[in-house]
């Protein structure tokens, strides 16, 4: 807040200073004027306060050439500047790119215009600078005001021969001092005109921006003027061509008519020819069709035939196979028993007489395929003969077909003709009706958007004003929000904090407790239990049962006791036994659940 207020302060003096010496110079600065320099460091140091840091590649960064980048998105009548600022090469760094826009822009008398565009965008600003930042807050809307009086000052500056990254920034205001040391002795009427020049100054740019939105209203005003004359050379020209068009409308209705008429009649005479030609054919295709039916009938009777004496045939030709494999075999056998043939002469007499007996079978065979192989070839002869005479039918049965059909299609296309036209003079006539009523409804819209355009302005005018108002309120609630938010945060810090003190108090206090119990526990061991002597013991502790050869007996290391084999199975390690020990059933369920309240 303190650094806000000093940079105030500072930019106040210096342009205050800067004014003064303006006009007892004749309102002309140079580049090397002193107090000039100064204005541009403290302006520098403004637009750097509470600027966000920003990570990249090479390391942080931290510019305000940044957000300044924005009014080129925001007012593309600054393009300029940026394409000057760009094509300098002497300006290498971001810092010297903000130092040259400055100057740019100061020359331009366009610095307040764009700074306010800025601050206008604040949503665009918090993304370079933080929430308490000097451009966030009120103090930056004070000094575009405060620039503003800069407009009255013409800045004759040069960026080509200045090295503009290499400066350093130091901010003297010895001449401030001097200057109102002097002018406090001296003349006091000074100030006061300088307040006024400055007052003229803005009020004569007040009435620049008026001017410029009164030429912009009045342009507006006879580019609807010349619209309206349209409009009605139009109507007049729309009004004239609607009874053209309903003169056109006429005719073509008399024109339709009398070829519906003519259409007409020549329909029923093509409907006449055409049910004479349908009856002929209908005869003609009832005689065809009995003669394809025979003649398919004769077919499916022949094909049987066929293939019955295919199957005669293959059966056939499967004894032939198996008498074939029979004398491979035999001829195998022979080969065989050649070394034998002395021993079995008896039985190669009863094969001969087999083989001969087997050659008559076969050669009747071959008789009786041979016959069957002329058969055969009679009957393909004849089913050859059927099949060239109902190729000789099918073909008839096409001709007929193509006959028909090119008489169907003839029929078709004449009624598809005359359908046509009617259609077609149908869509005219629709046409026309929908143009003289579309005619009438564009003049009716016409005088309605005239009628809408002038309710609209008065409409605007009143939300402009309303807007305004709103936006008032809307500044003041924004800054009691943001007020509100801050409070909002530093209360849940608080509480985050005081959460997690508490926290690492409860196990502080956890840990405290377990270390008591181990150090007792310590304790209890190196102290040690009352040690029963054997003598002692009778029974078991646990279970009572008496002690006897079978049933041992057995000390448990953390009690002392004396129990039996079943009642001391378990083995805990002990803070005074490093290995597992003997331990009593009750002992051994009290250290486990010690353990999971230690580990929890």
């Amino acid at each position: 807040m303190e650094e806000r207020a000093n940079l105030m302060n500072m930019m106040k003096v210096s342009i205050k200073v800067l004014i003064q010496s303006a006009l007892n110079l004749g309102r002309s600065l140079d580049s090397d004027y002193p107090l000039l320099q100064q204005f541009f460091f403290v302006m520098e140091h403004c637009l750097k306060h509470g600027l966000k840091v920003k990570k990249s590649f090479i390391g942080q960064s931290k510019s305000f050439f940044g957000p300044l980048e924005l009014v080129e998105k925001l007012c593309p009548e600054s393009s300029d500047i940026f394409a000057n600022i760009r094509n300098i090469p002497e300006i290498k760094t971001s810092v010297g790119r903000g130092r040259a826009w400055l100057h740019l822009s100061l020359m331009q008398k366009k610095l307040a215009d764009y700074l306010q565009l800025l601050i206008d965008h604040k949503d665009l600003l918090s993304d370079f600078y933080e929430h308490e930042a000097l451009m966030m807050e009120e103090e930056g809307a004070v000094i575009v005001g405060l620039l503003v009086g800069l407009n009255m000052i013409d800045a004759n500056l040069c960026l080509k021969g200045e090295d503009l990254d290499s400066q350093v920034g130091i901010i003297d205001f010895s001449f401030c001092l001097k200057d109102t040391q002097l002018n406090d002795h001296s003349d006091k009427k000074a100030d006061e005109i300088a307040t006024i020049l400055d007052q003229k100054h803005y009020v004569e740019e007040l009435n620049k921006h008026l001017s410029c939105t009164v030429g912009d209203l009045q342009s507006k005003i006879e580019f609807l003027e010349k619209s309206n004359s349209k409009l009605n050379d139009e109507l007049v020209a729309a009004k004239d061509r609607i009874v053209s068009l309903q003169d056109e409308h006429n005719q073509l209705l008399q024109e339709s008519i009398l070829l519906q008429k003519k259409s007409e009649r020549s329909v029923e005479v093509n409907m006449q020819d055409t049910k004479v030609e349908l009856e002929t054919y209908k005869q003609t295709r009832q005689g065809l069709d009995e003669m394809y039916n025979e003649t398919w009938k004769q077919l499916r009777i022949e094909k049987q035939a066929r293939l019955e004496l295919e199957k005669e045939l293959e059966l056939q030709l499967g004894f032939k196979t198996e008498m074939e494999m029979a004398m491979k075999l035999l001829e195998k056998d022979v080969h065989e028993k050649q070394d034998t043939l002395v021993v079995l002469r008896k039985q190669l007499d009863d094969v001969k007489s087999i083989n001969l007996q087997m050659c008559q079978k076969i050669k009747e065979a071959e008789i009786a395929l041979q016959k069957k192989n002329e058969t055969l070839s009679l009957l393909q002869a004849k089913s050859d003969q059927m099949d060239s005479v109902t190729k000789v039918q099918e073909q008839r049965l096409q001709k007929s077909e193509k006959a028909r059909q090119t008489s169907e299609e003839n029929v078709i296309k004449m009624q598809k003709e005359y359908d046509a036209k009617i259609v077609t003079l149908q869509q005219h006539l629709e046409k026309m009706t929908k143009q003289s009523s579309s005619l009438e409804h564009d003049l009716k819209s016409e005088r309605e958007q005239q009628k809408t355009l002038q309710q609209e302005l008065h409409k605007e005018k009143d939300n402009n004003e309303c807007l305004q108002n709103e936006l008032q309120q809307y500044s003041q609630l924004k800054k009691d929000f943001d007020k509100v938010l801050l409070e909002k945060k530093q209360l849940e810090k608080l509480c985050d904090e005081q959460e997690q003190a508490l926290q690492e108090m409860g196990l502080h206090l956890s840990q405290s407790k377990l270390k008591m119990e181990d150090i007792k526990e310590v304790n209890k061991a190196l102290k040690g239990h009352s040690w029963l002597k054997d003598d002692e013991a009778i029974g078991c502790k646990q279970c009572n049962k008496e002690f006897s050869i079978s049933r041992r007996k057995h000390h448990c290391r953390n009690c002392g006791d004396i129990f039996c084999n079943t009642c001391s199975s378990n083995e805990l390690s002990l803070p005074s036994y490093p290995k597992p020990v003997r331990v009593c059933d009750t002992c051994h369920n009290l250290l486990l659940q010690r353990c999971s309240s230690n580990c929890s």
